[in-house]
């Protein structure tokens, strides 16, 4: 499987369709404390807008909702791995990505057999408060050679500068979220990021965003 290499993250349906139009193809929609009538809602308009753009949709957290809206992926931290049913995740044919922090986070997710892996924070992040220190790109490479082919996805601090640091280092696609959602332009700096990450395309898909 092949991720696209620009990864953005958002927090409600309004970013998706703000920004999806623009051209991105693979968002997550990472939602927190929310009353479940209203994550269905945002998840379903979500899901709407990215069929209009040919966008993977990705939620993070809420399995059972993203099979039921028909998603493309679940994303799941490892608490929340260790509850949910992967199982009826494969039933439903939803793909898997899980977040990694150390080796022992990343041997329970290979365990999973995700359909990719994310590693992070690469760098200090304002988005939360994190437990572990940043990783740095070069522990990248020791994921990269961990994983094999199962995709790679660097989180945590990532900028449109620093990208050819984490692809170089074994990265397969780079996930964003302030650098984009607190950036005076978001619409700039998202085409600035797809600009940067059309280099990283494969040639089947870079033909296909001409």
């Amino acid at each position: 499987m092949r991720l696209d290499p620009f990864y953005l993250i958002v927090d409600s349906a309004d970013w998706i369709d703000r920004l999806v139009p623009l051209g991105v193809k693979l968002v997550q929609l990472r939602i927190k404390d929310r009353p479940h009538a209203e994550l269905r809602a945002e998840i379903r308009r979500a899901r709407a807008t990215c069929r209009r753009h040919a966008c993977q949709l990705i939620v993070n957290d809420y399995w059972q909702l993203a099979i039921d809206e028909g998603c493309d992926f679940v994303h799941l931290g490892q608490e929340d791995l260790a509850v949910a049913d992967v199982a009826a995740i494969r039933t439903a044919r939803l793909k898997l990505g899980l977040s990694t922090h150390d080796e022992a986070e990343l041997a329970t997710a290979l365990a999973a057999k995700p359909d990719y892996v994310a590693l992070g924070p690469i760098w200090p992040t304002i988005l939360k408060a994190m437990n572990w220190a940043p990783q740095t790109p070069a522990r990248l490479a020791a994921w990269r050679k961990a994983i094999g082919d199962v995709p790679l996805v660097a989180i945590g601090g990532v900028t449109v500068e620093r990208l050819q640091q984490v692809f170089a280092k074994g990265a397969d696609s780079a996930a964003v979220v302030t650098d984009i959602t607190r950036n005076a332009d978001p619409e700039a700096r998202t085409r600035q990021w797809l600009a940067a990450t059309r280099t990283y395309l494969g040639d089947e898909a870079a033909a296909d965003r001409s």
